[in-house]
């Protein structure tokens, strides 16, 4: 699968997998910090974003297209970055070719299982009719009835697509993802450990990391550091970006 992204700076190879609903635009602005030193490569992922649709939607698929990207881009052995879903993504990946990638970057997701929790997201953007708004601000008024937080709307508006016609649809793969949903939350699991320096950051915030989560962490990643970010919830890199561009820099320099 050719994945859709941008790439910012130059220097050694940084990749930054998105989470669940987003896109690569999610984090650009974080990614123009880091292009003073690296060559940032923000991507969508499948049913994401400017990248194709599959009926196919699991960790294992992502984590392949992950590898097609590095190959296509002759990226040699590249920093990983994921947050939430991308860094399950991440971890997958690192799990299946620990010799492919040189640093490992976890942005608020253990490798644990978590149940599902996205759906009233899902109902949101399914129960929009949009064969029947002329306006981004006529999507918003009809998710308000299903989410209340106007941060997460503009969230999940970043979602949507302008056609010629003047009418809207979604970008990301909508059935797709609600046929798939259990499937993002599943555990990682390794037949042995990941000898490779990681980084695992929580945002104190954010109950997604708790600190019974550490062992299993460190069960298969022996290397890994865990940091939590002051005044940050799930969203780390929007709410305290200064402090988590701080927090990767002093990992990332070289030992």
């Amino acid at each position: 699968m050719k994945l859709h992204y941008r790439t910012l700076g130059e220097g050694p190879p940084l990749i930054i997998l998105h989470g669940i609903f987003g896109t690569s635009d999610n984090w650009q602005t974080f990614g123009k910090q880091l292009a003073s030193d690296y060559q940032v490569f923000l991507i969508d992922q499948r049913n994401h974003g400017l990248s194709p649709h599959s009926d196919t939607f699991d960790y294992p698929s992502m984590a392949e297209d992950l590898q097609q990207f590095i190959q296509q881009h002759q990226l040699g052995t590249p920093i990983i970055l994921g947050h939430s879903m991308g860094g399950k993504v991440a971890m997958f990946y690192a799990i299946k070719y620990p010799d492919k990638f040189s640093k490992l970057v976890v942005v608020d997701i253990a490798p644990r299982s978590y149940p599902v929790h996205h759906q009233h997201i899902l109902d949101a953007m399914g129960s929009v009719d949009l064969s029947s708004v002329a306006s981004r601000g006529d999507v918003e008024d009809q998710l308000k009835s299903h989410l209340s937080d106007w941060g997460v709307r503009q969230f999940i508006m970043k979602n949507l697509k302008r056609e010629e016609n003047n009418t809207f649809s979604w970008k990301l793969n909508l059935p797709a993802i609600q046929e798939n949903i259990e499937n993002v939350g599943v555990a990682v699991e390794a037949s042995e450990p990941v000898h490779k320096p990681t980084l695992f950051v929580r945002g104190e915030k954010s109950d997604y990391i708790p600190s019974e989560d550490e062992s299993l962490i460190h069960e298969i990643f022996p290397e890994a550091r865990i940091v939590t970010i002051e005044k940050a919830g799930h969203w780390v890199h929007a709410e305290q970006p200064q402090t988590l561009y701080e927090a990767l820099i002093q990992f990332l320099q070289p030992s």
